[in-house]
């Protein structure tokens, strides 16, 4: 399935959340309201709010609460977004440039907050306790994941092992959370949760892998965002750590100061060590052994066309050339 069907078989309910958004979007405060809208509308595959709608549906429910927890799942992530383009000090986000560069860096992150606030005021008209819990939870990790990110900055050292973290709390926590509320809001029973809370870690964390193998080998048009960002920034993603430990001694001298330096002088020639040094190609391996863990975790629940496309967004999730 291409992502248009996958969404086809929640249209309605995609439909609704979109209305959420841009009702819970509104603001008294005028410059609230153009920043939010400019970063929500932005584009983006909203893969997060529909694994909640997949999710939801295909644990059974009938409601409309999945709509508003769609929503804040997408609120949180923008928030996130918004925050990481500061401290990245990005400029371009699904090709067109971002927030902090047109409203400033302040204004970004009062935004972010704004964003942040707003969720959880939806999250208490949910009513649901476990909910509040799993979101509290998750919105705690993605700090700490944002924090050792930071600490890994610059560091040629990190570790796999590291680097796994900062994607475990930074990315696929978010992406559980969603999929865990979910199965709350279904009133499915506990290893049901379980089994949608693995399934979401692990689609996040093939999503981020994909992220950084990309950074090194999309088109920069279709990539909407700068190649080589992760480099500029000093962040030693998986494809770097891999050509650290298998390339020859120049290119580890090469990407060793790349990293601990930061910029972009030497791009052509590291893109080429990572490829030629099997750094993208391991990249995606692990990508895929985490999307057969996401299927895998789909066993439990019932055959439905939800639970198809569920599977069918995971596969997505590695396939994805942007």
């Amino acid at each position: 399935m291409t992502l248009e069907q996958i969404r086809e078989l929640v249209t309605a309910d995609f439909e609704a959340v979109d209305r959420v958004i841009k009702r819970r979007l509104h603001s008294q405060v005028t410059l609230v309201d153009q920043v939010a809208t400019y970063i929500i509308y932005a584009g983006g595959k909203r893969l997060r709010p529909l694994m909640v709608l997949l999710a939801a549906r295909a644990c059974g429910h009938r409601g409309e609460q999945h709509i508003e927890a769609a929503a804040i799942i997408e609120f949180i992530h923008t928030a996130t977004l918004l925050h990481d383009d500061v401290v990245d000090g990005s400029s371009l986000r699904r090709g067109r440039e971002t927030a902090n560069e047109v409203f400033g860096n302040a204004t970004s992150v009062l935004v972010g907050d704004f964003l942040y606030s707003r969720a959880f005021q939806m999250m208490v008209s949910l009513d649901r306790m476990r909910i509040m819990d799993i979101i509290a939870d998750a919105t705690n990790a993605i700090a700490e994941g944002e924090v050792l990110q930071l600490m890994n900055a610059r560091d040629a050292n990190t570790s796999e092992e590291r680097y796994i973290d900062v994607i475990d709390r930074k990315t696929a926590r978010l992406f559980q959370a969603g999929a865990q509320i979910a199965a709350v809001l279904g009133d499915a029973p506990s290893y049901i949760e379980e089994s949608l809370a693995r399934y979401g870690r692990h689609i996040g964390t093939a999503f981020q892998l994909v992220d950084d193998a990309l950074d090194y080998q999309a088109d920069e048009a279709s990539l909407g965002k700068h190649l080589g960002d992760d480099l500029a920034e000093g962040k030693p993603t998986l494809p770097l750590i891999h050509a650290m430990q298998h390339g020859d001694p120049e290119q580890r001298h090469m990407i060793r100061r790349a990293i601990e330096e930061g910029g972009l002088e030497h791009l052509e020639e590291i893109t080429r060590a990572v490829a030629s040094g099997g750094g993208l190609a391991y990249t995606r391996r692990r990508a895929q052994s985490e999307v057969d863990q996401a299927l895998a975790a789909l066993a439990p629940l019932p055959d439905t066309g939800f639970k198809e496309g569920l599977s069918e967004l995971a596969r997505f999730a590695v396939a994805r050339k942007h």
